[in-house]
């Protein structure tokens, strides 16, 4: 089970079921919205229980982003036709227990720092 909150906990979160696939994503869009690279584990939605209401921001034709209202923090990432969310992987209260499989979207990454860590990397592209 997962837990967590947004910064200020008027959102908070639990995850009471599997997550499978934790990943960095380095798109443009989740450096700008989250101030570099967007670390996520993917749930299913019937895991997944939101307490408060989040602002869900249309970011394409094909994904939405949750974030707190009061202070700003993105918590989720779904893609409208999908039976799970990416839940940030920073807002997680203690330990989680999971590793980092992937990075992706590794062709936008900004350039000011590296990917040194040996995780399997994916290039593709928005």
């Amino acid at each position: 089970m997962l837990n967590g909150s947004c910064l200020c906990g008027a959102i908070t979160f639990t995850v009471d079921g599997m997550s499978r696939d934790p990943a960095a994503c380095h798109c443009t869009q989740c450096r700008k919205q989250s101030g570099h690279h967007w670390a996520s584990v993917q749930v299913m939605d019937d895991a997944l229980t939101i307490t408060g209401t989040p602002t869900w921001y249309a970011a394409s034709n094909t994904a939405k982003r949750g974030f707190c209202p009061t202070c700003g923090a993105f918590l989720f990432w779904k893609g409208l036709d999908d039976p799970d969310t990416g839940v940030a992987l920073g807002a997680v209260d203690g330990p989680t227990g999971l590793r980092l499989k992937r990075h992706i979207f590794t062709a936008e990454k900004g350039d000011y720092y590296d990917i040194t860590d040996n995780v399997p990397q994916e290039e593709l592209e928005t």
